[in-house]
């Protein structure tokens, strides 16, 4: 029983903790990298981010999660790992929120995104040079169209709730972390 606890509790953490790598970095690297591109740009990588990131090796470690925190609950319960259970129900409930936070607001912004139009004329994005440069984002007056509505209904929202549910995984990772070492130390005191 011990083996099979301790190997879930592994399992969860690892799959939290890599969402809670993969949020971080669109919070701290991505999205404001994206920041400083044009409408076209941003929309573009955005929809090509959204479309690419659905499938298993996303889908795996965002999933798989909940069950074995599910799991984890009920063997530390059971078990002898209940010196761990609290640290793993505030995992549980921090990574709902944060699953909620992915499925209640970021993916439906995504799938709001995905219908924008991306064939607006480069002159309204700014990515025909001139003055500006090349590839540099036009000025806000200058960005009017679909595009513009579109990021603008997007952006703002989107990074804002990103960075919540960045918090909220690395959160429960870190209590996972915790309750890991709980329960080699109890596991070690009664071997």
């Amino acid at each position: 029983m011990r083996v099979v606890q301790t190997a879930t509790l592994l399992v969860a953490t690892l799959g939290v903790g890599l969402m809670a790598g993969l949020f971080a970095a669109f919070a701290y690297a991505v999205m404001p990298g994206l920041r400083r591109s044009a409408d076209r740009t941003f929309v573009e990588a955005m929809q090509n981010i959204n479309r690419a990131i659905v499938n298993g090796w996303f889908l795996l470690p965002f999933l798989l999660p909940i069950p074995l925190l599910v799991l984890a609950t009920v063997l530390a319960w059971n078990g002898s790992g209940k010196v761990a259970l609290p640290w793993i129900l505030a995992a549980l409930v921090l990574y709902l929120a944060g699953f909620f936070v992915t499925s209640g607001v970021n993916v439906p912004l995504n799938n709001a995104l995905d219908k924008a139009p991306t064939d607006d004329g480069p002159v309204a994005l700014g990515d025909a040079g001139g003055s500006r440069g090349p590839g540099r984002p036009a000025d806000a007056a200058d960005r009017p169209g679909p595009l513009k509505a579109a990021r603008d209904g997007f952006e703002g929202r989107w990074v804002t709730w990103n960075i919540v549910r960045a918090l909220a995984h690395t959160a429960a990772f870190g209590m996972l972390a915790w309750a890991l070492f709980l329960h080699g130390v109890a596991g070690a005191g009664a071997g």
